[in-house]
């Protein structure tokens, strides 16, 4: 979410949640139904191509197979074959979970190709509105960003408002992966920013990417940044709904079970983004070690026992983040439940002193990215406990370090590569 000034965010969610009733009743009855007939969508369109398409003289396996079952599909294909496939189907093998990342890289490029060009068409279509064509333009600058040397993208839709992923280091050899999973106003026009630049996800994926770095230079880590959900717009009804965290959940799972290797994962969910953890916990892998939120308005359950995950739960928020006023309550599906950093919710919270409000958490020199980093690297005894008591604010040093870092003390660095 982005930061904006308090007392209308709290109007917002106030009257989301006096109306909760009546949008459920609606809801039910259909009355908020909305049906259209529209053309495929680009992905669509080469999803359905690849399930007509042939190889070798055999059918292509079904897109949704199990992702162990796609990457023995690829590993039996020749180089050139694996070409044709990326050439013919450039948004299908992009966005294929189970593909070798480095076809998904090739893929998408395509993609990116395609799109700028169709959105450069665009900008001069006398049939768009100069709102309409100035838009097109700012796509099409975007794909150009997007499509810079040296930069790997994991998946791309150029649908409605877009989705996308990046992943910075080397994925494949990765020794320990980080996943940043954005909460809303999130697309690919916002995917990247110059102004507020570690608020936006790549922004905040190269900042813990470096920061990873910083904390254990031998460590082979991969830092994804992942858009691929249809993000809420604005702090709307889908905002104060689990609507989008549901369907982004189980993109979410499937991005995790998808990855090479088998690597510890660690996913740090802002804003939104713990929404969508909150609800992808209990059906992620193993392999997903900790999920650390900030700024978050709940993860949809009462305490961190309920989300039903072996992974560590970490929380923080900063002392000026306007979150900490919207209400911490679920009422007829609407908000988000328990406060993460509440000493009832059992998650271990973390200091976040300098981010400075909602979208500061990962701002070079802040105490929230050194956590970050701290966990992505597996060195578990440096991490910072949050020092305040979220209640009364009061210090109270000792007894929230042993909550922070209880369980921790034993082979806290054999994370660490």
């Amino acid at each position: 979410m982005t930061s904006f000034d308090t007392s209308p965010q709290l109007n917002v969610w106030r009257a989301l949640l006096a109306l909760a009733v009546v949008f459920v009743m609606l809801a039910t009855t259909g009355w908020t139904a909305v049906r259209s007939h529209r053309t495929p969508s680009p992905l669509q369109a080469s999803l359905s191509a690849w399930e007509h398409g042939r190889i070798g003289g055999h059918a292509l396996p079904d897109p949704d197979a199990a992702p162990g079952r796609l990457a023995r599909f690829f590993a039996s294909l020749t180089v050139h074959q694996q070409t044709r496939l990326v050439r013919s189907y450039p948004l299908a093998v992009g966005n294929m979970n189970g593909a070798p990342v480095a076809l998904r890289y090739r893929a998408n490029r395509i993609a990116l190709h395609a799109a700028r060009e169709t959105e450069r068409v665009r900008m001069h279509d006398n049939r768009l509105s100069p709102v309409g064509q100035h838009e097109a333009g700012r796509r099409m600058n975007r794909y150009d960003d997007l499509l810079a040397y040296g930069r790997q993208i994991l998946a791309f839709d150029p649908e409605g408002n877009g989705r996308v992923a990046e992943v910075l280091g080397d994925l494949d050899r990765a020794q320990r992966v980080s996943v940043v999973v954005p909460g809303v106003d999130t697309d690919v026009l916002t995917f990247q920013r110059t102004n507020r630049k570690y608020s936006a996800p790549v922004g905040m994926a190269s900042a813990l990417y470096r920061a990873e770095w910083e904390a254990s230079p031998t460590t082979r880590t991969a830092v994804i940044a992942w858009a691929d959900y249809t993000a809420p717009n604005g702090l709307g009804m889908d905002a104060a709904t689990a609507m989008r965290a549901n369907s982004g959940a189980l993109r979410l799972n499937a991005l995790v079970r998808a990855l090479p290797g088998r690597a510890p994962v660690a996913l740090y969910c802002h804003s939104y983004g713990s929404v969508v953890c909150g609800v992808a916990a209990h059906a992620l892998p193993g392999r997903v070690t900790d999920i650390a939120v900030a700024g978050s308005p709940g993860m949809r359950v009462e305490n961190a026992a309920q989300l039903r995950t072996s992974a560590r739960v970490w929380s923080m928020r900063d002392a000026d983040d306007w979150i900490q006023d919207v209400p911490y309550l679920e009422v007829g599906g609407l908000g988000h439940g328990a406060d993460p950093v509440s000493s009832a919710f059992g998650a271990r919270v973390l200091s976040a002193r300098g981010a400075k409000g909602h979208g500061g958490y990962f701002e070079p020199g802040t105490e929230s990215l050194y956590n970050f980093a701290e966990i992505g690297v597996g060195a578990f005894d440096a991490v910072r406990c949050d020092r305040r008591d979220q209640n009364d604010g009061s210090d109270q040093q000792n007894r929230k370090d042993d909550v922070c870092l209880k369980g921790l003390s034993d082979g806290a660095m054999a994370g660490r590569a």
